[in-house]
């Protein structure tokens, strides 16, 4: 059994074995470096993406360079959005951004439908991709519409840590203020608020969350 069969089975254990021996025959395996950019947009997707290791972000990019944060991608996980335009043969309209090394499996475009009709955990799994990150999307949107910036930043360091696994978030105070469409000085002054609460530790490029 080859190393990508048995990472395969430990991230998708819901894959038959017939899917898997699919994926082993028609795929391929890739590594990218933190930092790396796997999809740009306006870019046409020929391949979606499965997450064996390491972390992925997905947002949308704004004229000015400003970043809205949509989700993160772990491993077993793929991107629902990347589903959905390769499917229709369109572009995209998101980045995806390597946060931590990734080690992952590419799927051609052609074998999706097929894959569709033929497999029911692949069907299965599809299904439940779009169902979470839909509503992923939706609590993203409601946070937006109907918090106040301090609760935002609240939430968004929750989300942060739960994807990541950790209570130790490695980011400047200006990175944050860029996925949160603010300035650095809102962003410092409601960490500081934060941390008098006894709700974060704040260290040189690096936040504690003590929630």
């Amino acid at each position: 059994m080859s190393e990508t069969t048995i990472s395969l089975k430990k991230n998708f254990p819901n894959f038959s074995n017939d899917l898997i021996e699919e994926i082993e025959a028609h795929c391929s395996f890739q590594t990218f470096k933190s930092g790396d950019i796997v999809m740009r947009t306006g870019q046409y997707i020929k391949n979606t993406i499965l997450i064996l290791k390491g972390q992925l972000k997905i947002y949308r990019e704004g004229d000015d360079g400003e970043e809205f944060l949509l989700y993160y991608l772990e491993p077993g996980q793929a991107c629902a959005i990347s589903l959905i335009c390769s499917s229709k043969n369109q572009t995209s309209q998101i980045t995806a951004k390597v946060v931590e090394d990734v080690e992952a499996v590419t799927i051609p475009l052609t074998l999706m439908d097929k894959w569709m009709m033929n497999h029911r955990s692949w069907y299965e799994f599809v299904i439940y991709t779009y169902r979470t990150r839909f509503e992923e999307v939706l609590e993203v949107v409601d946070n937006i519409a109907f918090r106040a910036m301090d609760e935002r930043l609240e939430f968004y360091l929750k989300r942060h840590a739960k994807a990541c696994g950790c209570k130790e978030i490695n980011l400047s105070h200006q990175e944050i203020a860029l996925e949160l469409n603010t300035s650095r000085e809102v962003i410092s002054r409601l960490l500081k608020k934060m941390e008098q609460r006894g709700l974060v530790r704040l260290h040189r490029n690096q936040i504690e969350l003590m929630i």
